[in-house]
């Protein structure tokens, strides 16, 4: 594959995977970190502008670099995303009828909420500091 053609390739895919995580930021059965970190992976090996522009972004660009750097959130990421995750997924779970679609609900919040305990939690006084200015 040329070189243009794999670089556009993978910036539509990296653009592609962020407006879905972005998504996934109110929709808490989409796994937005995974998505996110497709879009920074595509970006990086695209375009280093998209790429800068995704870990200076005020709105998710700390929460990227936190994670790719510390593997780690802050104490209140992890209560906000339980806290939507659950009621959407009762919600979701009650509406559907489906008993293997009920279980496959009940096995992706196990699976956030257990993913998203076991990150490290960064301390309120932890500096956010960014790769680029």
């Amino acid at each position: 594959m040329k070189r243009s053609a794999k670089k556009y390739l993978l910036i539509l895919a990296g653009s592609i995977s962020l407006v879905i995580g972005i998504i996934g930021i109110v929709v808490p059965v989409l796994p937005t970190t995974p998505l996110l970190l497709v879009a920074s992976f595509c970006y990086l090996r695209s375009s280093k502008r998209l790429y800068d522009w995704m870990l200076n972004n005020r709105v998710f660009g700390p929460y990227i670099y936190n994670y790719l750097t510390y593997r780690a959130i802050k104490r209140s990421v992890k209560v906000v995303t339980l806290m939507l995750l659950w009621p959407v997924l009762c919600v979701s779970i009650v509406l559907v009828s489906n008993a293997y679609l009920r279980i496959f609900l009940v096995a992706v919040g196990v699976g956030v909420s257990i993913h998203v305990l076991s990150l490290k939690t960064l301390r309120k006084d932890h500096p956010q500091t960014l790769p680029h200015p």
